[in-house]
């Protein structure tokens, strides 16, 4: 009897605190597994969640109760920051609460970085401007008579015959 009334005493005891829930007998959702990788691999990729790796690779998360992002870095390439989505169905007494993360697995396409940036740039000079062609003149007209003709003028025309005068 006297056994009876200790397990009454404690069953009474719990039933009037106010911080007795259900929570308490679940169990921690265990830690999710989630697949990183990149293009091209050998990447650092690091969750907002705090754990990362050098992709391809797998790391371990907490159950995550909301979304969260994964950052992939690799020297001369752009960064690339890939948002996760995260689903959860609760679970009821037949079947576990489950979660899913999409996409799954993470993986980044990385894009080559571009030269650098020039310190300065120097000013553009404008073009000079040619000077255009002077229209030729008549080679007779332009030049003095040589004794050398000039190669590229046209041969002198014959002289017109004199009319035998009567």
């Amino acid at each position: 009897m006297h056994r009876v009334i200790a397990i009454a005493a404690a069953g009474l005891s719990l039933a009037g605190c106010s911080s007795f829930s259900m929570d308490s007998f679940k169990s921690a959702p265990p830690p999710m597994q989630v697949q990183l990788d990149s293009a091209p691999p050998g990447a650092d990729a690091v969750t907002s969640l705090g754990p990362g790796c050098k992709t391809p690779c797998t790391v371990s998360i907490p159950t995550p109760e909301t979304n969260f992002s994964v950052t992939f870095n690799l020297p001369k390439y752009q960064p690339a920051t890939v948002p996760v989505t995260v689903t959860r169905v609760p679970g009821d007494f037949t079947s576990p609460a489950t979660t899913t993360l999409d996409p799954s697995p993470v993986v980044a396409e990385l894009q080559p970085a571009g030269p650098p940036p020039r310190a300065a740039h120097k000013p553009m000079r404008p073009k000079k401007k040619k000077p255009k062609p002077v229209a030729a003149a008549p080679a007779a007209a332009a030049a003095p008579a040589s004794a050398f003709p000039d190669p590229s003028a046209p041969p002198p025309a014959a002289a017109p015959a004199a009319a035998p005068s009567r």
